[in-house]
């Protein structure tokens, strides 16, 4: 394996890339370790490492969902605070 290392360039919003440094130097690393690691498990897996998923379509969620669209299809509306008649 070459030990050639490069420059990567990454576009973070300036908040995000100050908590993370927090967070990394907390767990003994820097951000440029952090993103080795991410990196090199990514490779390792042959994806992502963990779950990209949005929150609104939690399980909860879903489930809510599945009950309303049953009660609209069986003519069961239900009345929502929100909606204006």
């Amino acid at each position: 394996m070459r030990n050639d290392t490069v420059n990567v360039t990454l576009r973070l919003d300036r908040e995000i890339k100050e908590d993370a440094e927090i967070l990394f130097k907390e767990l003994g690393m820097n951000l440029t370790t952090a993103f080795n690691i991410f990196v090199r498990q990514s490779l390792r897996l042959g994806k992502i490492p963990f779950e990209i998923a949005d929150p609104f379509y939690c399980d909860r969620n879903v489930a809510r969902l599945h009950s309303s669209i049953a009660k609209a299809e069986a003519g069961e509306l239900e009345r929502h605070e929100l909606i204006e008649e």
